[in-house]
């Protein structure tokens, strides 16, 4: 299948979008009835003033972070997954850091999934994106 082609049709875009936004709802869902979106005196943190509200969103990025971190660890020492131990602790990972994307997103009320199929068919037509491209002197390595 030839996907750069299949990502610049709308109906594949719109099921991009359309699933991970559905997918978004559930993650940040989740995490609001679980009450990672209240302060400790049960105010909504969205209704904090802009600035403490920015350091909420570097907190919950730094998150994300971590579980990448834990997922490169957990590659590079060859583990299974303490919860989930018929898994590999770097596909938990990054479970855990794609569902705390997907809370972030829902909380700010973003349409990442159609950031997604809309930079999907981007980087489709990007030349620096191509194997011939990255293959010359000073392309892309990785």
């Amino acid at each position: 299948m030839n996907y750069q082609n299949e990502i610049s049709k709308n109906a594949v875009q719109a099921t991009i979008a359309t699933s991970t936004n559905t997918v978004v709802r559930v993650c940040h869902g989740l995490a609001n009835q679980a009450g990672w979106w209240d302060a400790k005196n049960g105010q909504d943190v969205r209704d904090w003033p802009e600035e403490m509200l920015k350091l909420w969103v570097g907190t919950k990025l730094a998150l994300v972070h971590s579980e990448v971190s834990e997922g490169l660890e957990g590659y590079r020492k060859g583990l299974k997954d303490d919860h989930l131990p018929h898994r590999d602790m770097l596909e938990v990972e990054l479970a855990d850091a794609v569902i705390r994307i997907f809370d972030l997103a829902g909380g700010l009320d973003m349409d990442l999934g159609g950031a997604i199929a809309e930079k999907l068919a981007y980087n489709a037509q990007r030349a620096d994106h191509k194997p011939e491209i990255r293959a010359l002197t000073g392309g892309k390595a990785f």
